[in-house]
């Protein structure tokens, strides 16, 4: 899947990304920093474009190998 990084939380290590394909009431996807690939949490900015995968987690969907497109 490809989005964009909507939001970074500064000091959690973690974000959302907002998917290409989203629809009028689809939530965001959560990302962890372990979750990146070839980058860092620090590289990052809202509005990067990124690619990813989605899993299941106990409070939901979350994206996985996220790397900056």
């Amino acid at each position: 899947m490809t989005g964009s990084i909507k939001k970074i939380v500064e000091g959690k290590d973690f974000g959302f990304i907002t998917s290409d394909d989203q629809k009028p009431g689809d939530k965001d996807v959560f990302f962890h920093k372990e979750s990146l690939v070839g980058v860092t949490l620090d590289e990052l900015k809202e509005g990067d474009k990124v690619s990813y995968d989605v899993e299941s987690s106990d409070k939901g969907p979350k994206a996985v190998n996220v790397k900056k497109a």
